[in-house]
């Protein structure tokens, strides 16, 4: 861990502070439930009040290490505002990242992973299926991007912004999931459900039996009862 040379918390105001606290906790819970890829993905958070600015890792420290204190604020055109650590940022992470809080204001968090079945499932052709209570949270509200190389070009947040639309979780394929959301707490739940179904799609295709679809009517369904704030407190009790 690199040595730093002030205090962050004393620099930043309470709603950043909150904010970095948040945004490090979520990283990690990513590590907890191994959702990481050592140092090579993101979670990013907006800066409150400061809609041309989000914090997001220093590049080189894995998730279990970062803190609220190593997250490095960066304006959406790739400007590296602070960096406590001087560690820097990944640029793919920018790429992506920026694209998003650029041009979604609602989004306050996004989310970045490329674990074995989000892998798995972005390398499949019909994409996610409705297969499970969780995939189907999704019917008709992911985005799909093809895959372009690694996110290295500016020019490919235009098609990221595209192919995102309104939606708050989509498949990169050939290279990982994306959820986002307006809070830290909303973008991981978001992937939480995204991961885990995944995690039983490649389970169900492995096993080898007859798989049961439901119909798109019902998989509608269920996507609308989730929305609801009631129903997601009943489906946390089931």
């Amino acid at each position: 861990m690199p040595t730093m040379s002030r205090d962050v918390r004393q620099s930043v105001n309470a709603a950043e502070w909150a904010v970095r606290v948040d945004l490090a906790a979520c990283y990690r819970l990513a590590a907890h439930f191994r959702l990481t890829d050592l140092i090579y993905t993101h979670i990013s958070s907006r800066v409150p009040h400061e809609d041309s600015h989000f914090l997001i890792n220093a590049y080189g420290l894995l998730f279990s290490e970062i803190k609220a204190s190593t997250l490095v604020k960066v304006k959406l055109d790739g400007t590296i505002v602070d960096d406590p650590t001087g560690l820097g940022i990944n640029a793919a992470g920018f790429v992506i990242h920026g694209a998003v809080h650029g041009a979604r204001h609602d989004v306050g968090c996004v989310m970045h992973t490329h674990t074995t079945a989000g892998l798995a499932v972005a390398a499949q052709r019909q994409g996610l299926l409705p297969l499970t209570q969780h995939a189907m949270r999704f019917t008709d509200s992911i985005g799909y991007h093809d895959y372009e190389g690694i996110a290295l070009d500016v020019d490919e947040q235009a098609r990221l912004v595209r192919d995102l639309g309104t939606h708050n979780a989509m498949i990169l394929r050939n290279h990982g999931l994306l959820a986002c959301g307006p809070t830290v707490h909303d973008a991981f739940d978001l992937m939480m459900h995204l991961e885990r179904a995944c995690q039983a799609q490649v389970a169900a295709l492995a096993g080898g039996a007859e798989l049961v679809t439901p119909s798109h009517d019902v998989a509608r369904k269920v996507a609308r009862q989730l929305m609801s704030k009631d129903a997601l407190g009943a489906h946390a009790r089931d």
